[in-house]
């Protein structure tokens, strides 16, 4: 049984953990040169990951913290593509292309704005240049039912994609109009029906709480829907309300978001409803049915975490390509210029359009080290962790383990000489439980405006 008491006092502003350094401390000191050097100087012998960032979008979801160009013109998708296959073309020249590729990931925007001619040049391109991916690759995409018809999917299928994820977030109607996303279940029922007619291995689907005017009781109907529908996985994440960082959140009334106290009841029904339907917790937002991949990495310590989520394909460089993407090595991070005019210049320059990034630091990758095994796996094994680094796991990391002792006393985590490791209470509060081994949280400890709150 989870003890949701314990939460209301661990709500503050804290990092997702997507990155370590996360990227409040990505910078230009990190330069065009250096990130063409780490380009250069990548370790061959790991695998390759891919995400292409589709940024186009219709019409604006008031919700959305992505980085999107509203457009309904042809003309930009098409000049987009273009750009594309000039960028895949420059990086072909910085990296070893022959490397194998275990994962491939469409997200936006709504990668299913384009056509299925458009989807196919694009996947053409990228496999024009990475023709080395593995049997078992992942190839998934983003997708808003709304935009996704029979030619696309079966574009996709015979591309090799072999995963696809559904934004619900909410079927409750005035939830829908309230964040400008109106989407009748029977519109995602029937593109998920497609995605099993041309053999998606997992179809997974995304919610959220903490929306305009939800509640317990019509989150509850939300929740029978969709699992209604059969998912292989569900996302169900806590709304990240920032309208400081995106304009179209300004135009939520904030008066309408539903109480902490009211999110924790969902939390709480959400945990045992998806329990009671053949789904098992995996952090503080998946839920997958027991015999999904993931549940094989947790037991084998094998789980990971990057910019779409959790993985099991671990170990890769990711190659971020397109408007806004994030790239990262063995030691830094690096991402693309938000804005298209930038974009497009760097591309015309010859140049791939790196606009800021991190080179990690020893402190760095020691620190990601045990913030990645604890949002993953959610314990630490301290004698794999000093074999690895070399150094004494209590000594460096004395104040954290200072700061833990609250968790500890909490019931939501056992530390002990050889690990750490969350109860199923503290997998919900990780990320609270990985802030003391960040470094640069006091840096933004002052600031309510820099992430949001965990609770």
């Amino acid at each position: 049984m989870l003890d949701f008491d314990k939460f209301t006092k661990y709500s503050k502003p804290g990092p997702r953990y997507t990155s370590y350094p996360t990227a409040l401390e990505f910078s230009d000191a990190f330069t065009y040169e250096a990130y063409l050097e780490k380009l250069h100087t990548q370790d061959p012998s790991r695998p390759l990951s891919l995400y292409f960032h589709i940024p186009f979008c219709k019409n604006a979801c008031y919700f959305c913290g992505c980085n999107v160009v509203f457009t309904s013109k042809e003309d930009k998708k098409e000049r987009y593509i273009e750009y594309l296959t000039r960028e895949l073309e420059i990086m072909s020249r910085h990296i070893d292309v022959n490397r194998p590729v275990i994962q491939l990931h469409f997200g936006g925007g709504t990668p299913t704005f384009l056509d299925d001619d458009q989807l196919k040049r694009t996947i053409d391109a990228i496999k024009n240049h990475f023709k080395n991916f593995t049997a078992d690759a992942e190839i998934s995409c983003e997708i808003d039912p709304r935009h996704i018809n029979e030619a696309q999917m079966k574009v996709l299928s015979e591309s090799g994609f072999n995963r696809v994820s559904f934004g619900i977030q909410d079927f409750d109607e005035k939830v829908q109009v309230a964040v400008h996303r109106v989407q009748p279940y029977e519109i995602t029922k029937a593109a998920m029906e497609l995605a099993r007619k041309y053999n998606m291995v997992s179809v997974n689907v995304d919610l959220i709480y903490g929306l305009p005017y939800q509640n317990l009781e019509t989150f509850k109907k939300t929740l029978e829907q969709s699992v209604s529908l059969n998912p292989d996985r569900f996302a169900v994440f806590n709304y990240a309300h920032v309208p400081w960082l995106k304009k179209t959140m300004r135009k939520i009334d904030e008066t309408t978001l539903p109480h902490p106290a009211e999110k924790l009841a969902i939390m709480r029904y959400t945990v045992d409803y998806m329990s009671s339907q053949g789904y098992r917790m995996i952090g503080m937002d998946h839920f997958a049915k027991s015999e999904d991949e993931l549940f094989k990495a947790i037991d084998k310590g094998e789980l990971h975490r990057n910019f779409q989520g959790y993985t099991t394909k671990g170990g890769a460089d990711l190659i971020g390509i397109g408007l806004t993407s994030i790239g990262e090595g063995a030691d830094y991070y690096a991402q693309n210029f938000k804005e298209m005019d930038a974009y497009e210049a760097a591309i015309d320059a010859g140049k791939l359009p790196f606009e800021r990034g991190v080179a990690l630091n020893e402190d760095d990758r020691i620190r990601q080290y045990v913030i990645m095994e604890l949002m993953s796996n959610f314990k630490l094994d301290i004698p794999r962790f000093e074999q690895k680094y070399g150094v004494k796991f209590g000594d460096y990391f004395a104040d954290a383990l200072e700061a833990l002792k609250p968790f500890e006393e909490d019931d939501l985590i056992t530390i002990t000489p050889t690990s750490i490791e969350c109860s199923p209470t503290g997998t919900l509060l990780i990320r609270n439980i990985a802030m003391p081994f960040d470094a640069y949280m006091k840096r933004h400890a002052m600031s309510d405006k820099a992430f949001s709150k965990t609770v």
